[in-house]
């Protein structure tokens, strides 16, 4: 494989290159073809446009039809393969836990002689932001409103009571916290390890090595790409059309029934509109790259989440959030195992819990993984992997329950406690504008909803960037840099696609989008916990080598070098004894 950093997916050439890299005269990006600012996959890039052009027309030409194809596909894959999803979402949970404490634990993302691109908190900032920024801010008042009012089956309790606040804490909290990024973990892993340490390109298709070999860079791996980009794309858009929506109505709320000043039109062709300047905005982070824009505005994000967070936290019922939080932690780690496998089979009264939602937020996640998964595999080189997996799983998934604790706890405080108006607002106007709600029955409405919908907006704009990034790679052959005018066309193309699903058919075409696309995606990420597998078992038998240790041996023996090891003598670092950074994982 190529040595420079753009070829081999950031490693330094030297051991990683000598002994981990496949035998392969392929490099990423070897066969594109470069024209009008473009550098771009011959097969994936124009074979994906001319899709996505067919499926705006389709939809333009079905009009009003086309709303009810949409629920007729939502309801028939939840239907028929909702046990399906559950079911697979928790091997990737098991899988992932195995890799982590098993003895692949202390392999380095990128070899031995990796170091961090990002800090931790820069890490952490963009890995949360491009995660589940829109879809916190949208559900995490209304969705446990929802449960409220109709429990969950699973649980027995009686809406409206104080059991029926505990069982939507636990479902809610159940949605948004492991089962998530285990699918993310999963497939940044996949994606890291086979890009930093084995210098194969960064897309989907390179997972595959193991199994396909030379075939990757055929059409296996191009239909594997294809796939990639057209779930990138859709979950992307569900995720742009429900933060769009979620400005509208907070616009108009905030400006017109809280301040009383402008009456700010909602609807379709307004939420249209909004996704054409936010994705404007948007295409100016885009072309600044990752460490320009992503990077900025992602720890902007971070800011003005922790501002809205910590506002609520003091001016609203403080004890009573905690108290939430402890109570559905407790309900949620309780019920855990059986909410996992709760497809409502064997319940007639599931109150279509499982498909409604469940099924839903699984094949959200899914269909989202391939953009979030490798954006944060961009961002992991020089972790272990333990320690990627206890970051991608564990601390964002307890932010998020802290988060919804936090808004969902003072929704559940004013519904039992209060004057019960973010609920009735809520079932009058919508799910849109629950979190608005909310925040107009404390102190300061006016200005909390206002960061609210700035925040809503940031979360589009490093969504956007951080998809066009991905599906950058994907369309031109790997490549880690590709022309500013690529960049922007994909920052636009996602808002057209939000657009055009807005108009099709509103949410729920959203919605379908989501799980559609993760279908597929469900049976490669089953097939994929067996390639990583087989990648993460061949670079520890070459660390436990004899070649590798007759190499280390003569590294060691050398003055400006030192030699890390673990509690097993594995080698997890290689770095100059002036550098602070190498650490012992025992």
């Amino acid at each position: 494989m190529a040595d420079s950093d753009d070829q081999t997916g950031g490693m330094s050439d030297g051991l990683q290159v000598e002994l981990f890299h496949p035998e392969s005269d392929r490099e990423p990006g070897d066969t594109n073809i470069q024209a009008a600012g473009f550098d771009i996959h011959p097969v994936v890039f124009p074979v994906a446009l001319a899709i996505i052009a067919l499926f705006i027309a389709i939809t333009i030409l079905l009009g009003d039809t086309a709303a009810s194809a949409y629920t007729w596909l939502f309801n028939t894959i939840g239907d028929t393969f909702g046990w399906f999803y559950l079911l697979a979402v928790n091997v990737f949970i098991i899988t992932l836990l195995y890799f982590a404490f098993s003895k692949y634990g202390n392999i380095r993302i990128g070899g031995v002689e990796a170091e961090k691109e990002f800090s931790d908190f820069s890490w952490m900032a963009m890995l949360f932001s491009a995660g589940m920024g829109i879809g916190l801010m949208f559900f995490s008042v209304s969705e446990p409103l929802y449960y409220f009012q109709n429990p969950p089956s699973f649980f027995g309790a009686e809406a409206g009571t104080g059991a029926a606040a505990s069982a939507a804490m636990a479902q809610t909290f159940f949605h948004w916290g492991f089962h998530p990024w285990a699918v993310y973990g999963l497939v940044g892993l996949g994606l890291a390890f086979f890009s930093f340490n084995r210098g194969l390109p960064l897309t989907f298709r390179s997972i595959f090595w193991p199994l396909l070999g030379e075939r990757i860079y055929g059409w296996p791996g191009h239909i594997i790409d294809l796939v990639t980009v057209f779930a990138t794309l859709f979950g992307l858009s569900t995720s742009l059309g429900l933060g769009v929506a979620q400005v509208n109505t907070g616009l108009s709320y905030v400006g017109g029934d809280m301040l009383g000043a402008v009456n700010i039109p909602t609807g379709t062709w307004p939420q249209v509109a909004l996704i054409a300047g936010i994705t404007l905005i948007a295409t100016l982070s885009v072309a600044a790259g990752l460490d320009g824009g992503v990077k900025r505005l992602s720890t902007l994000n971070l800011y003005l989440m922790f501002a809205l967070l910590g506002f609520l936290v003091i001016v609203g019922p403080t004890v009573y959030i905690f108290g939430t939080w402890t109570e559905g932690l407790g309900a949620y780690f309780g019920n855990i195992l059986a909410l996992g496998f709760f497809t409502g089979t064997l319940n007639e009264a599931a109150n279509g819990t499982p498909t409604a939602w469940t099924v839903f937020y699984w094949g959200w996640w899914i269909a989202w993984s391939p953009f979030v998964g490798m954006f944060i595999a961009r961002i992991s080189k020089g972790r272990s992997v333990r320690e990627f997996v206890l970051g991608v799983l564990f601390l964002p998934s307890m932010f998020s329950t802290l988060w919804l604790s936090v808004f969902g706890g003072s929704a559940m405080f004013n519904s039992l406690m209060g004057n019960g108006q973010a609920l009735a607002t809520y079932n009058e106007v919508g799910q849109t504008v629950a979190m608005f709600a909310l925040l107009e029955q404390f102190p300061l409405g006016v200005i909390s909803g206002l960061l609210a919908t700035l925040l809503v907006i940031t979360f589009f704009v490093t969504s956007s960037d951080s998809g066009s990034l991905v599906i950058d790679h994907l369309t031109s052959g790997g490549k880690h840099d590709v022309p500013r005018t690529q960049r922007i066309f994909w920052a636009l193309t996602e808002g057209l696609v939000a657009s055009i699903l807005l108009i099709g058919g509103g949410l729920t075409a959203l919605q379908t989008a989501a799980i559609t696309t993760g279908l597929p995606f469900a049976l490669i990420l089953c097939l994929m916990c067996y390639t990583v597998y087989l990648g993460l078992d061949n670079e520890y038998q070459i660390l436990e080598s004899e070649e590798f240790a007759e190499t280390i041996q003569d590294l060691s023996e050398r003055d400006d070098v030192d030699v890390v090891t673990a509690g097993d003598e594995m080698v997890t670092d290689i770095s100059d004894p002036g550098d602070d950074t190498a650490t012992s994982t025992d």
